[in-house]
C-alpha cells in the first residue's frame, strides 16, 4: 500500500473517532480532574499494549489470536500490520450499535492507539535471531501487555472495541467467558488460514496473560467512574462493566 494511501486511511481513521469522541464525551461528561488523573494511564497502558505486540511479532515465536487475524489481513492486503488493527478496530466498533454498548473516550482511544504504536515499535525493533533473545521478546512482550492492561483498563476510560462486544453478547445469555473463547478461536483460526503465525508464543499468551493482568489490576485499577445514568449492580461497580472480566482479554 502506498504512503499516500496509508496516510489517507489514518486520516479518515481519525476524523470518523473524532466525531465518536465528541459524541461519547457529550453522552458521558467526564469531570477535567478525573480526566487528567486517568487519560495519561489509559494513553501509556495502550502504548504498552502496540509495543508489546511488536515485540511479539519480532519474537516470530507466534502471536495472540486477534494478531494472528491482524497479520494474516495485513499479508493479505499488504497492508501495515498496525493500520490493520486500527481497522478491523473500527469495523468492530461498527458492532456495538445492534450491541447497544456505548464507547468510551478510553475506547476511541484504543482503536487508533495501538496501531500506530505497534507499526511505530515495527519500525525500530529488530528481529532477533537466537532462539533465547526470541522468547526473551515473547516474555517481554506479554508483561508488558499485561502490565499496558493493568492501567488501560484500571483507567475506567471505556472498553476497547473487542472487548465491548465480548460485553455486549452478554445480553444474549452468553457469560463474556464463552463468548471471549468462541470469538478468540474464531479470529485465530481464520487469521491461521490467511496466514497469521500461530505457534508456542500464542499459547504463552492464551495461558499466562489472565493471571498477569489480574495481578497488574489488583496494583494499577483506579475507582470506577461513577456513571450517573446508570444504577449500580450487586458488585458495586456502577459504571455497568466489571474490570475483571476484561482481564483475559484483548482489549
Amino acid at each position: 500500500m502506498s504512503l499516500s494511501l496509508t496516510t489517507g486511511a489514518r486520516a479518515f481513521l481519525i476524523l470518523v473517532l473524532t466525531a465518536v469522541t465528541v459524541v461519547s464525551l457529550r453522552a458521558r461528561p467526564i469531570a477535567p480532574a478525573e480526566l487528567r488523573r486517568r487519560l495519561p494511564r489509559c494513553v501509556a497502558g495502550l502504548a504498552c499494549f502496540g509495543l508489546g505486540i511488536a515485540l511479539f511479532v519480532r519474537s516470530t515465536l507466534g502471536l495472540p489470536p486477534w494478531d494472528v487475524l491482524h497479520t494474516g489481513l495485513a499479508e493479505i492486503f499488504d497492508l501495515p500490520v498496525g493500520l490493520v488493527v486500527n481497522l478491523v478496530g473500527l469495523v468492530v466498533l461498527l458492532l456495538w450499535i445492534p450491541l447497544r454498548e456505548r464507547p468510551g473516550l478510553g475506547t476511541v482511544l484504543n482503536t487508533l492507539e495501538i496501531g500506530f504504536v505497534l507499526d511505530l515499535s515495527l519500525n525500530l525493533l529488530p528481529t532477533p535471531k537466537l532462539f533465547a533473545t526470541r522468547w526473551l521478546f515473547a516474555l517481554g512482550g506479554l508483561v508488558i501487555i499485561a502490565a499496558g492492561s493493568g492501567l488501560y483498563i484500571g483507567s475506567g476510560l471505556g472498553p476497547g472495541p473487542r472487548d465491548g462486544v465480548m460485553m455486549g453478547l452478554r445480553r444474549f445469555g452468553l457469560s463474556v467467558r464463552a463468548a471471549r473463547t468462541v470469538i478468540e478461536l474464531a479470529t485465530m483460526a481464520i487469521g491461521f488460514v490467511l496466514g497469521g503465525n500461530v505457534g508456542l508464543g500464542t499459547a504463552l499468551f492464551m495461558f499466562g496473560i489472565g493471571p498477569l493482568v489480574q495481578i497488574a489490576l489488583r496494583h494499577l485499577s483506579l475507582p470506577p467512574l461513577v456513571d450517573p445514568q446508570s444504577k449500580p449492580d450487586q458488585s458495586g461497580d456502577q459504571t455497568g462493566h466489571q474490570p475483571e472480566a476484561s482481564a483475559a482479554t484483548r482489549v
